[in-house]
C-alpha cells in the first residue's frame, strides 16, 4: 500500500528481527551494499526510554545510485535507500520505504532513470511474504 507521503507500506509476517535478517540476506545476494543498520529501540534502550521494536536499514547501489545523483543532485537527500522495520501497537511487524515513483517526481528524474530505484521493491515483497 502506498500513501500520499510517498511511502509504501507492508506487513510483514515475521517478527522485526526477522524480518531484518531476511531482508540483509537479500540484499546481500543480490549485490545491494549494506551501509549501515540503526536500531531506534536498542538505543532508546541505553538510555533508559522505551520504544517498540524499530530498525533502519540502509542500503543501495552505487551504480544504480550514482546517475540518478548525477541526473538530479537534491536525490542524495534520499539516497541511500532506506527501509525501516518496526512493530506497531498491536504488535503487527510493519516494513516502510520510499516510494520510488514519488522520489522521481519530487527531485524530477527522469522516467527511465528512476527505475533503477525499483528493484528493492520485489525483494522486500519477497522478505515480508
Amino acid at each position: 500500500m502506498s500513501n500520499d507521503a510517498g511511502l509504501i507500506e507492508r506487513y510483514s509476517r515475521y517478527s522485526v528481527e526477522e524480518t531484518m535478517k531476511r531482508l540483509q540476506a537479500l540484499f546481500a545476494e543480490k549485490g545491494l551494499q549494506l551501509f549501515s543498520l540503526i536500531d531506534h529501540s536498542g538505543e532508546a534502550e541505553k538510555v533508559g526510554l522505551k520504544m517498540r521494536p524499530t530498525k533502519l536499514l540502509i542500503f543501495g547501489s552505487p551504480r544504480a545510485g550514482t546517475p540518478l545523483m548525477a541526473a538530479a543532485a537534491s536525490l542524495a537527500i534520499d539516497l541511500p535507500l532506506k527501509v525501516l522495520v518496526a512493530e506497531d501497537t498491536d504488535g503487527k511487524v510493519l516494513v516502510t520505504y520510499n516510494d520510488p515513483e514519488y522520489l522521481g517526481a519530487r527531485h524530477g528524474v527522469p522516467s527511465e532513470l528512476i527505475k533503477n530505484l525499483a528493484g528493492p521493491g520485489a525483494l522486500i515483497a519477497e522478505a515480508v511474504e
